[in-house]
């Protein structure tokens, strides 16, 4: 036993030292049309990933205009004016690439991790349907991948289990005007009305030179790579400028609770406050919060509620800080017949001693601990620094942050999270609870 302390000791001591050692070395430059180009070396493999990341999710989005960042994800693989429909996934599996790309609520990724020998390929490739995709965009191909994202709604959302219970809470949360008030995949009747002019509106403003940022790295040169950029990229014209949204100051004046009944087998309860944009020294102290509560089966939700009093399947909590706003949202699953009402008063006297007493130092260590494994993990593959750089950049303006983000985790200290918590967990809270259907009686009952 003594062996295995020591061993991990050693082990995180060696984790500490080992992020102060990370430094991912890049090449940046703009080229004239304002496409920022990021260029990585890493020789260890004869890879490198190919990474193109739109400044623009979900947020750039209007009211009853939503889902078309998504849209156009699935959009960018149905052919452009010198790519056949269909072919960019066929010539890139026919080399063995990991392709795919994601949309979120502030932006929208594309990579490719290819053999280093294709990565001209990749560039060409995504060139193309960033300087000519409207040029092969059709009706047919617009209701086709409409279609498609619809029957993505069905599957993941309206017909799985609380899988509408985050678009409920978006919509509580937020005001209807605020960007973040509507879900990523969009809703069924704007993703019906949306006309071939809208969204190709929507692609000229924000899939543009200028706001798109190009990462690759791997096993590459430099100096070979800039030609090729020029040649594929360069010629691509300029986008018209447009506004992003900007932060506001947000709060939930009163208490908001929801309950609605779904084909469910437990309840679930979802407490959810406003908190702070991601980024930032709140925001850190407010993931290494999460951590203390709900990470591993000595995290002190997870303790009381599944393993001593055995009253929950599942506890979490998670501190989610997107570019212009952030929320601190906690999860209960109960056991079967378990009352929500019970959950939620379990929840408020574990909150409650943590707002009176603090956490401690050790507890905090074991947070920052795991945050640094996450950095080095995501450092430990070309695709995972592709799009760490594209990231920072679009969302920090400066790259180099990659470097120094576990800055905001540093000297957190107990009386840091404890005035923290304090002033974001004191506020009011949206309180939803899913239930099993017939079994309303099972909800959180405010007073109970």
């Amino acid at each position: 036993m003594k062996v295995l302390l020591t061993f991990m000791v050693i082990s995180m001591a060696l984790v500490m030292q080992s992020y102060t050692q990370i430094n991912i070395t890049f090449e940046q430059y703009t080229l004239n049309n304002g496409l920022t180009v990021i260029l990585h070396e890493d020789h260890n493999a004869p890879v490198a990933a190919v990474t193109v990341m739109y400044h623009v999710g979900s947020k750039n989005e209007q009211p009853r205009r939503t889902g078309f960042a998504h849209l156009f994800e699935h959009m960018m693989f149905q052919g452009s004016a010198h790519v056949g429909d269909n072919e960019h996934f066929k010539l890139l599996q026919e080399i063995g690439a990991n392709i795919n790309g994601f949309t979120g609520q502030d932006g929208t990724t594309y990579f490719e991790v290819v053999p280093s020998n294709y990565v001209e390929l990749a560039l060409y490739l995504e060139s193309d349907r960033l300087g000519f995709l409207l040029d092969a965009m059709t009706m047919g191909k617009l209701d086709n991948q409409r279609d498609v994202v619809k029957n993505e709604r069905r599957q993941n959302y309206d017909n799985r289990p609380y899988g509408t219970a985050n678009e409920k809470i978006l919509r509580a949360v937020y005001p209807p005007s605020h960007p973040y008030s509507w879900p990523v995949i969009g809703y069924m009747e704007d993703l019906s009305a949306a006309s071939m002019d809208d969204v190709q509106n929507f692609f000229k403003t924000y899939y543009a030179p200028n706001n798109a940022c190009l990462v690759v790295s791997g096993d590459i040169q430099p100096s070979e790579m800039k030609p090729l950029i020029e040649k594929y990229f360069g010629p691509i014209p300029r986008g018209k400028m447009f506004e992003r949204p900007k932060p506001v100051q947000l709060k939930t004046m009163k208490q908001e609770r929801m309950m609605y009944e779904d084909k469910v087998q437990l309840p679930r309860l979802y407490m959810t406050w406003h908190t702070v944009a991601g980024h930032t020294r709140e925001n850190a102290v407010m993931d290494v919060l999460s951590s203390i509560l709900s990470s591993g089966k000595n995290s002190r939700l997870y303790k009381s509620l599944v393993y001593e009093k055995q009253i929950a399947q599942s506890a979490d909590a998670n501190q989610d800080g997107s570019e212009i706003a952030g929320t601190f949202q906690i999860q209960v699953t109960a056991k079967p017949e378990k009352t929500l009402t019970e959950m939620e008063q379990n929840v408020s006297e574990i909150l409650n001693i943590l707002l009176k007493d603090g956490v401690t130092q050790s507890e905090i260590d074991k947070a920052v601990i795991a945050q640094e494994v996450q950095v080095i993990n995501r450092a430990a593959t070309v695709l995972g620094k592709a799009n760490s750089l594209a990231s920072f950049y679009s969302y920090t303006g400066n790259t180099g942050n990659i470097n120094t983000d576990m800055e905001f985790y540093r000297g957190i200290t107990p009386q840091e999270v404890l005035s923290t918590a304090k002033k974001y967990l004191k506020e009011a809270a949206v309180v939803l609870s899913v239930v099993p259907e017939g079994k309303g009686e099972l909800g959180a009952k405010k007073g109970e």
